[in-house]
């Protein structure tokens, strides 16, 4: 696979994953609200997959290891990749009561994150149990923590 494909793809994928889950369960627990989940899901579809882009921009630039149109190619893939996978988790919310949605993104989420860690860990000849679990425990704090965070300030700042 092309290296500015496989940075778009590995860092836009996991990015959109964690960041979206964790921003869906702690406004979830907060609030309670499919709109402002709607609204979260689609302002880091577009803000942070920018953010992303620009930031795998500035890596790539600093390594002096690369050309220009590699460079450029890694930025729009990684945005692309963000925002795409970012965006399906808006689809649940719109098609199911918001707990199960919930429910349902955390599980679409770790699932493309386990195959993912499974095919890179093939890939660096590593053992997948260990990558998969290491990626997996490091998603399940994030919506462990965003979880509890969002009680906190719903039960807080009301």
């Amino acid at each position: 696979m092309k290296h500015s494909l496989k940075v778009g793809l590995s860092f836009g994928l996991t990015s959109a994953i964690i960041t979206t889950l964790g921003l869906m369960v702690g406004l979830y627990s907060g609030t309670h609200s499919k709109l402002v989940v709607i609204g979260g899901i689609i302002t880091i579809a577009i803000a942070d997959a920018f953010s992303d882009a620009l930031g795998i921009h500035i890596s790539e630039e600093s390594e002096n290891k690369h050309t220009a149109k590699e460079i450029w190619e890694a930025t729009i893939f990684t945005f692309l990749f963000k925002f795409t996978f970012a965006v399906t988790f808006i689809v649940p919310v719109l098609v199911c009561p918001l707990g199960t949605a919930i429910i349902v993104s955390v599980a679409w989420g770790l699932s493309l994150l386990g195959i993912f860690s499974f095919y890179m860990a093939k890939e660096q000849k590593a053992k997948p149990g260990n990558v998969i679990s290491e990626h997996l425990l490091t998603a399940l704090a994030v919506v462990a923590v965003t979880y509890y965070v969002g009680i906190w300030v719903g039960s807080t700042f009301r």
